[in-house]
């Protein structure tokens, strides 16, 4: 602490004593010597490193295998699901799905929500197996309901319905980013997705929609419900009810492409069966520019000097021709 008296004398007034308050001394030069600047990603808040580092580390009895994540992102628009791994160069990508995708299997409407995000989960989940010839061998849970599904096999847990002797299943651990995980979240809609797709992510039931923490009871057929779309068509029906106007507005893309209610089950149904007979990624579309448009060339000196006299003469030709008429 310091304490500081200042007195100031003036020739004119009589002297004035000034006397600041404590002042504590909160970072010291010893402080700002020793500061080091975070890295770039947690000053922007998009990388948790604490939570990376435990991802991306792999046993050295591994001899380098990766260690692959499931990375969920949402964005405004749609669902993102990546299989990743680390490397000291960068991350790879095994394979990707975006809700962007499921038009082609018939789901053109509400492409971010917890139905959404389980068909993307799903289809990245086909995609990467397909890619690893584990397609054939696990085939995951044809038979949504909800439930966890775990077989141990030799001391070891695997989240898939049985364990072949040749091949284990692929492994992989979910990554949510910076996203709160709370009960019920949309991201752990992917998680069941890829999970009743045949991979073996570790999990449990106590953030599924239906986890109730008091009572310590899980309600499966809630969370099946949210799976096929249960909620929105709740909700649809309500606000049909309710207020029309709103339910005009809220879903007319809905009402666009004629899906009602009581449809959303066997819609959500058949883009399961859809994914599951073809999950390839779509052909990319090719680009061709444009080559009509040629930018203009640039005029000389002498060409600019012409050019505002031709404006010159034109604008006095417009002005002699106001002043005749007046």
């Amino acid at each position: 602490y310091a304490i500081w008296q200042i007195t100031s004398s003036y020739r004119r007034n009589s002297e004035v004593a000034v006397t600041m308050v404590f002042v504590r001394v909160q970072k010291s030069k010893a402080y700002f010597s020793r500061y080091q600047v975070k890295y770039r990603r947690r000053r922007e808040g998009k990388t948790d490193y604490r939570q990376r580092r435990k991802l991306c580390t792999q046993a050295k009895n591994k001899y380098q295998s990766p260690k692959y994540r499931l990375v969920v992102r949402f964005t405004n628009k749609q669902v993102i699901c990546q299989i990743a791994y680390a490397l000291i160069d960068g991350d790879r990508i095994l394979a990707q799905a975006s809700s962007l995708e499921l038009p082609r299997y018939g789901l053109s409407v509400g492409l971010k929500n917890y139905a959404a995000a389980y068909c993307t989960g799903l289809l990245v989940a086909r995609r990467v197996l397909q890619k690893l010839g584990l397609d054939d061998l696990y085939e995951g849970n044809t038979d949504v309901d909800g439930e966890v599904v775990s077989t141990e096999v030799d001391g070891t847990t695997y989240f898939v319905d049985e364990v072949d002797e040749d091949k284990r299943p692929f492994r992989c651990l979910l990554d949510v980013g910076c996203r709160a995980t709370t009960t019920g979240c949309r991201i752990f809609g992917a998680l069941k997705g890829a999970a009743d797709g045949g991979l073996d992510i570790p999990h449990s039931e106590k953030r599924f929609p239906g986890y109730d923490r008091d009572a310590k009871d899980y309600d499966a057929d809630m969370h099946r419900e949210r799976i096929f779309g249960g909620h929105v068509g709740e909700y649809m029906e309500y606000l049909e009810e309710e207020d029309n106007q709103k339910y005009q507005e809220c879903f007319a893309s809905y009402i666009a492409n004629d899906n009602e209610a009581d449809g959303l089950e066997e819609l959500y149904e058949s883009v399961h069966e859809k994914i599951r007979e073809d999950p390839s990624s779509s052909a990319k579309k090719g680009f061709s520019p444009d080559k009509s448009f040629k930018r203009k060339a640039k005029l000389t000196n002498e060409e600019r000097k012409v050019r505002v006299e031709e404006k010159k003469a034109a604008k006095r030709a417009e002005l002699e021709a106001d002043s005749d008429d007046e």
